[in-house]
């Protein structure tokens, strides 16, 4: 069985509760997305096992990114007014009219304003917001770090209950309207799935049990900071919640996952119990196939993100500032092995946050304790 599993935000788990729902149109609509989703990984192999990283981008924007290279010049409207040598996101929006066929019809363009479609104007801010989150916090150019143009496709499939990074698009269902509503909704859901991206042009983390969670945990990090960003809100006034608003009222639960305090997301007859570890007590060692979740990744990303969570309220302030630049200098550092553990990250984020804070200072202090609370270290 591949380790490339399609990145959804939703977990095979969840689904696999869903299929078996005595509910056949919501048993129907779980049972094609986690179907759909073993095509999309197929997909998204072959693009990983693409040397040339401009495969990534698709054939329309290649050249466009080609020039961009070459002569140096930023992909956008001339009429924007960000300064000459400030990057903004080249953003295109498209829907497959809940079919499958990618990228679809386009429906909105960079610099062009809101449409009538809520989908395409949700899905166009929060690649603005992620954009905004990578450039302002970290000096990051999209992506890829070289201005990658954004693309994503709204109302995916009929009531397909997941959004996901297929390698070089975004791409989002509407929900089975029963227990998920739209997959736009939630800003934190769009900045998880770009930073997928993110990590595949930089670790490159194997899909796959503890890299596989750390690559899960990136994402909800970054999608997290994205949506404190857009909230102006500091570590200590954030919720720490991923994917809050993409339950419907029908479910007893509050998000998909709890940073602050994993396995108390949801609580429910038909989706089951949030089964995330809040530390290494609880750590899930399952089989490395799909059917268990590549060895539990969306299950075990639990741990790292308390870490997260308590190192950045440890060292306050934005999370952007503190254990956010930490985790992003670790990323893309160049130094962590594809299949790194999750100890060998947390001694990469320790030595790491000696280096930008200083060797005695709090804030290495904070990341360092973080990691002994989950049990880690």
């Amino acid at each position: 069985m591949s380790h490339h599993q399609p990145h959804g935000i939703v977990p095979p788990h969840l689904l696999q509760h869903l299929a078996d729902s005595a509910n056949a149109e919501v048993a129907e609509a779980a049972r094609r997305t986690l179907e759909l989703s073993v095509d999309i990984s197929v997909q998204r192999e072959y693009r990983a096992a693409r040397a040339d990283q401009s495969g990534l981008i698709p054939p329309q924007l290649r050249e466009r990114a080609r020039s961009h290279r070459t002569t140096g010049t930023e992909l956008r409207d001339v009429t924007s007014p960000a300064a000459a040598d400030e990057p903004a996101p080249q953003r295109t929006i498209y829907t497959a009219g809940q079919g499958t066929t990618l990228p679809g019809t386009k429906v909105r363009s960079e610099g062009q304003g809101p449409v009538a479609d809520e989908s395409a104007n949700e899905a166009y801010d929060g690649l603005g917001d992620t954009f905004a989150l990578y450039w302002q916090a970290l000096q990051r150019n999209s992506l890829d770090g070289n201005g990658l143009p954004l693309i994503a496709t709204v109302h995916y499939d009929k009531d397909f209950d997941n959004a996901y990074w297929d390698g070089q698009q975004m791409v989002f269902g509407d929900g089975d309207g029963v227990y998920f509503s739209s997959f736009t909704d939630s800003v934190d859901v769009i900045g998880h799935e770009l930073t997928h991206g993110v990590t595949q042009y930089t670790a490159g983390l194997t899909y796959v049990a503890q890299p596989g969670a750390l690559n899960e945990s990136m994402s909800d990090c970054f999608g997290s900071m994205v949506k404190q960003q857009v909230l102006g809100q500091s570590a200590a006034e954030a919720d720490w919640l991923i994917g809050q608003g993409l339950f419907t009222a029908k479910v007893k639960g509050v998000a998909l996952r709890s940073m602050k305090a994993p396995g108390t997301a949801y609580d429910d007859p038909h989706l089951g119990k949030d089964p995330q570890p809040a530390d290494m007590t609880g750590y899930q060692d399952l089989p490395h196939d799909s059917a268990h979740d590549n060895g539990g990744v969306h299950v075990n990303s639990g741990i790292p993100n308390r870490a997260f969570y308590l190192a950045a309220t440890g060292i306050g302030g934005n999370s952007w500032e503190g254990a956010g630049r930490v985790w992003y200098a670790v990323l893309t550092g160049g130094k962590l092995a594809k299949d790194v553990d999750f100890k060998g990250f947390a001694q990469a984020t320790i030595d790491t946050a000696g280096q930008l804070f200083g060797a005695s200072s709090s804030q290495r202090d904070a990341v360092g304790d973080a990691w002994k609370t989950v049990k880690v270290l």
